[in-house]
């Protein structure tokens, strides 16, 4: 049987690097600003790098709660400027529908509903 978790793996990754491609073009837009300064650019910067480094973890157990982590460092953007605390609203939200479909998975796998356990 397929392991349905790699599929899972893989939405994983993609959002982590989709979601770091989007910090990284607002650290351009952050620079640019006066009333940002340059720790709190860095301080985007460097999650949005953060985000790339997990891709190569996701098989870890503990690579999911890192990027729910990363999600709430990013809900806190808020604190920096409000567009990126919308980012980091907007991919939670993305991040919470994945979480649920894990969940559904497992749970049907454990039932043994899955297509591949029939």
């Amino acid at each position: 049987m397929k392991d349905p978790m790699k599929g899972f793996r893989g939405v994983m990754s993609a959002m982590l690097l989709l979601e770091a491609i989007v910090l990284l073009l607002a650290v351009l837009l952050l620079a640019k600003r006066d009333d940002i300064g340059q720790g709190e650019v860095w301080a985007v910067g460097v999650l949005g790098l953060a985000m790339v480094a997990l891709c190569a973890f996701v098989r870890q157990p503990w690579a999911l709660g890192a990027a729910l982590g990363m999600q709430g460092l990013l809900v806190l953007g808020f604190l920096i400027t409000p567009a990126i605390g919308i980012i980091g609203v907007l991919f939670s939200l993305a991040w919470g529908w994945v979480t649920w479909m894990r969940q559904d998975v497992l749970k049907r796998m454990a039932e043994g509903r899955l297509p591949g356990q029939q």
